[in-house]
C-alpha cells in the first residue's frame, strides 16, 4: 500500500484526559484523538494478547453467541464479493466468544478459518457492564455502542450516516478516509447486494488497479490517513468514506454511532433509494425540474422558504420534530403502499 504514503496525515489532538472537545464534533471533519481511551481498563487488560482479552471480556459476556465472518487464506483479509458478484468470498456463522478466541489464538489449526471477523456487535447486549468501566462522553445519550474483533482484516471503503467515534482497544488499525464528494472517484459497488449492509468501494486498497479505476487517482488527492494504537480513537464524521485495516494478529475496537436527528426522520440511504425509484428514469428535462424542487425545499431551504405561508398552515414545510417526522413517515408509507 505504498500509495498510502501520498495521503495527508489526519489532523490529531491529544486527548489523554479522556475528554473530546465539543469543537471536534461541530467541525464535521475527521480527527485522530490520541490517547482518548488510554485510561480504559479494557485497553490495559486486552493489550497483551488475545488470551488476556478473552479473560477480560469473559467477565461481561452474556453467553449469547456472536455472528462471525470467516474466510480462507486466499482472501488476504479482504471481505468482498465473489468473482461473479453473485455472492461473497466469506461465510457467516454463530459461535461463542471462547470459540472465537480459541481460533484467534491458534489460527494455524485450520487454514480455512484464516480470516476471522466479529463486527458491529452491540456492547450493552453482549457485554453488559463493560461500559461501566469503559465509556466516553458524547453529544448524544442514545449512541449505539458496538465491539469489533478479529485478526488481520481489510474492510472496504464505505460510509455510514451516523457520526462515528472508533476507539482502538487492542492491536493496530489504519483508517483511510475520503470526503463525501469523492463518491464518483471510489467506484462504488451495488446498493442492494452488499457484504455488510453498506455499499462499498470496489477498489482494492492493497493494490489499486488504476487502469480499471483511473479516477481513484483523483480520490487519493483528497484522502487522509492515520494508524491508531491501543488507547487512540478517531472521529469519523457522517457520510465520510472510510477504509479500515486491522494490522495485528489480534484486534479489538469499540465504536459509537449517533445521530442528532430523530430516528423517525430516516436516513439519506432510504431517500436515495426512493429517488432512484421516482426520479432516475425520468426524461432529462423532468429530472432538471426535480433538481430545482430539491434545491428549493431541501438543500437550499432556510427560513425564507416558507415565510410567505402563515405559520399554522406550513405543514411539512415547518420545522420537523419527532412527532411531525412520524406523521410524515406514516404518510409516505401509506403512499408507497398504494
Amino acid at each position: 500500500m505504498t500509495w498510502i504514503s501520498d495521503l495527508k496525515p489526519m489532523p490529531a489532538l491529544d486527548c489523554a484526559d479522556g475528554v473530546v472537545p465539543e469543537s471536534v464534533f461541530d467541525a464535521g471533519v475527521p480527527v485522530r484523538l490520541n490517547g482518548l481511551v488510554s485510561g480504559w481498563p479494557a485497553v490495559r487488560e486486552c493489550g497483551a494478547s488475545a488470551e488476556s482479552a478473552a479473560r477480560y471480556l469473559a467477565r461481561f459476556w452474556s453467553q449469547a453467541p456472536v455472528t462471525a465472518y470467516v474466510g480462507d487464506a486466499s482472501i488476504d483479509g479482504r471481505f468482498f464479493y465473489d468473482p461473479e458478484f453473485t455472492g461473497f468470498n466469506f461465510r457467516a456463522g454463530k459461535a461463542t466468544l471462547p470459540q472465537i478466541f480459541e481460533k484467534l489464538a491458534e489460527p494455524e489449526r485450520d487454514e480455512r478459518m484464516a480470516t476471522i471477523y466479529v463486527g458491529s456487535t452491540p456492547v450493552d447486549e453482549w457485554l453488559p457492564g463493560f461500559r461501566s468501566q469503559n465509556d466516553v462522553r458524547l453529544p448524544a445519550d442514545d449512541a449505539l455502542v458496538s465491539f469489533w474483533l478479529g485478526n488481520r482484516t481489510r474492510i472496504s471503503a464505505h460510509y455510514d450516516f451516523p457520526d462515528n467515534l472508533a476507539c482502538v482497544v487492542s492491536g493496530q488499525r489504519r483508517f483511510t478516509l475520503f470526503p463525501p464528494d469523492q463518491v464518483g472517484n471510489l467506484y462504488v459497488g451495488p446498493l442492494d447486494r452488499t457484504p455488510s449492509g453498506q455499499a462499498i468501494s470496489l477498489v482494492d486498497f492493497a493494490a489499486p488497479d488504476l487502469e480499471r479505476f483511473p479516477k481513484f487517482a483523483d480520490a487519493i488527492e483528497h484522502g487522509q490517513t492515520a494508524v491508531l494504537e491501543p488507547g487512540d480513537a478517531v472521529f469519523i464524521p457522517s457520510m465520510w468514506w472510510h477504509h479500515i485495516e486491522s494490522m495485528a494478529p489480534f484486534n479489538l475496537l469499540v465504536n459509537y454511532w449517533w445521530c442528532m436527528t430523530p430516528a423517525a426522520m430516516g436516513s439519506p440511504s432510504e431517500a436515495l433509494l426512493h429517488a432512484i425509484l421516482a426520479l432516475r428514469e425520468l426524461p432529462p428535462r423532468q429530472r432538471e425540474a426535480c433538481r430545482s424542487l430539491f434545491d428549493h425545499y431541501v438543500f437550499d431551504a432556510d427560513d425564507s422558504t416558507c415565510e410567505h405561508i402563515p405559520e399554522a398552515g406550513r405543514g411539512w414545510l415547518g420545522p420537523l420534530d419527532e412527532t411531525a417526522a412520524k406523521r410524515l413517515r406514516a404518510e409516505l408509507l401509506n403512499k408507497l403502499n398504494r
